[in-house]
């Protein structure tokens, strides 16, 4: 098998340096003590991250900041979240909430850390943080281009900085935030300056001359820059998709979610679509609106009468997943929420119709990338590997339940705008209890060549069983060929056969070898890494074994 670039590509899988200051999320994890696995400081700390998505009022002008003392000792914990203010509440704790999740495993036993994402900074310390300047350690991307005339250019960029400067360092409490554009012979530059409100006019002053005087060191004359530090950023570039008018904070909702487990009908009830409003968003399920097809059913393109786009998943007759299977995704995937998993809108069951309303995800799915006409280049193919990663590790260890997906693979993983992957199609899925570990079934249900070899074998499934299939979605990713590419050329051989790679680490065949999702993410985000001595992968799947499984 041709692998052009071998070693290229173990250290793109391997968060090695390529290109690593343009991806995101960015974490740097403090040299200033550790605590231990079991102790109240990783409590009380894992109490105030969890708190961002759980205090409604809170980030209602895109930050938030806590505080909590560590039960028995003299240490309090602190914590900061904070959004670019031109998001929305909701987008904002969606931010937070994520990146809270994220820092907790990327860092898991420092006291301090500070994790960049593209859209919000969440810090934490057992030092005091709120009200002081922080420039250090930053964050700095660039455009690659040059600008034509830099002297021009600068110039007009330096006016703007510094007049934005003092827009947000004169902003209120709840704001310090900027922005605006200027001409530069034929270029419009567009920029903004935010500080954490927590800061005073003087002190937000202060640590924005810092950070924008560092543009001169690493990046002037570039056509855009971004330097990102705790209490400050500030970001131009020729164009202005990058920013958004600011409106006032969504309202919060007058009260909490119900808890887990509460009347699981009204929940069914409100999240119930008429068929004809379904028919009328999608003209009927016209075929001009059709999206794609699989053995489930069709899915079609609609737009709600509130404006808001949606993809509707229409199960067909034949479809194996029956009322079970179909409620079952249902209240599922709605007690899910994370940015890397598809968020469910709303469900019709009317006569023979089985409708499944989620958000519209614009660029189809992963298959059609990796394997159609379009390409992907390695920073979006790494992102797409994290993000995969990322909504597993939600699945399993850090939603409100455990849920085995048992069918990931490359058609059920959605892409947004930009490219961030969405994990889709719960119709499989299986809640586990919160000590439970593995479970047991007389019914094979998945994707052949996904599937691991105990569950395959002997219906027995675990987290793991994610996992292995994570793996051949990471050599599919890699490679850039379908599982089943070499099953079709050589005897009944699957992709695994011909790869060897440390992310097979993840396809061995001892169970027992293969990593958890935390321990992926690590890899991922790590330099350097110890990795185990590879065994042989488990090719079991040959042409004796017949399951009645999904071909799709």
């Amino acid at each position: 098998m041709d692998l052009p670039n071998l070693p290229l590509l173990l250290l793109l899988m391997f968060a090695s340096t390529i290109n690593a200051q343009t991806l995101f999320p960015r974490p740097v994890c403090y040299n200033t003590g550790n605590f231990t696995a079991d102790s109240t400081y990783l409590t009380t700390l894992a109490t105030l991250l969890s708190s961002i998505s759980t205090n409604y009022l809170s980030v209602a002008y895109g930050f938030f900041s806590a505080s909590a003392n560590v039960s028995g000792t003299s240490q309090t914990v602190y914590i900061i979240g904070s959004c670019l203010s031109d998001l929305t509440t909701e987008s904002c704790r969606a931010c937070l909430s994520g990146s809270a999740i994220d820092i907790s495993h990327l860092c898991p036993i420092q006291k301090a850390a500070v994790l960049y994402s593209e859209n919000c900074t969440v810090r934490y310390s057992n030092a005091s943080i709120l009200g002081t300047i922080t420039t250090d350690p930053d964050f700095k991307l660039f455009n690659v281009n040059n600008v034509t005339s830099p002297d021009t250019y600068n110039a007009a960029l330096g006016t703007l900085l510094d007049s934005l400067q003092g827009e947000a360092a004169g902003g209120g409490s709840l704001r310090k935030y900027a922005t605006g554009n200027t001409s530069a012979g034929f270029n419009t530059i567009y920029a903004m300056t935010q500080c954490t409100p927590d800061l005073t006019e003087q002190q937000c002053s202060e640590c924005l001359v810092k950070v924008i005087a560092r543009l001169t060191d690493c990046c002037a004359g570039k056509m855009g820059v971004r330097i990102m530090a705790p209490s400050c950023q500030f970001w131009y570039e020729t164009n202005d998709r990058f920013f958004n008018p600011v409106g006032e904070p969504l309202q919060p909702p007058s009260a909490p979610p119900p808890p887990p487990g509460a009347n699981e009908l009204t929940t069914m009830e409100s999240l119930q679509f008429d068929l004809a409003t379904i028919q009328a968003a999608t003209n009927y399920f016209s075929h001009e609106n059709k999206l794609g097809e699989g053995g489930f059913g069709e899915v079609f393109q609609g737009r709600l009468p509130n404006g808001q786009q949606i993809a509707v998943k229409r199960l067909s007759q034949s479809s194996r997943q029956g009322d079970g299977e179909f409620k079952n995704e249902i209240l599922l995937v709605a007690k899910l929420q994370h940015r890397n998993l598809v968020r469910l809108l709303g469900f019709c069951l009317e006569g023979d119709e089985k409708l499944l309303a989620y958000e519209f995800v614009p660029n189809k799915s992963l298959d059609y990338f990796l394997f159609g006409m379009r390409q992907l280049d390695w920073p979006s193919r790494y992102k797409i590997v994290f993000g995969i990663a990322r909504g597993i590790l939600y699945l399993h260890e850090d939603s409100r339940l455990r849920i085995i997906h048992r069918d990931l693979k490359c058609s059920n993983i959605l892409l947004d705008n930009e490219m961030n992957p969405k994990i889709s199609d719960f119709g499989m899925a299986r809640i586990f209890g919160v000590n439970q570990t593995q479970a047991s079934t007389n019914k094979i249900v998945g994707t052949f060549g996904y599937m691991s070899p105990e569950y395959a074998m002997h219906g027995e499934f675990s987290v793991k069983s994610d996992v292995y299939s994570f793996g051949i979605l990471l050599l599919e990713i890699i490679c850039g060929k379908k599982n089943n590419f070499y099953h079709q050329l050589d005897g009944g051989k699957y992709l695994a056969s011909y790869v060897c790679l440390h992310c097979l680490l993840r396809v061995q065949e001892n169970v027992a070898r293969w990593p958890m999702m935390a321990s992926v993410l690590l890899m991922l985000n790590s330099h350097s890494v110890n990795l185990h001595v590879l065994s042989r992968p488990a090719f079991f799947m040959h042409n004796i074994i017949k399951l009645d499984v999904s071909s799709t």
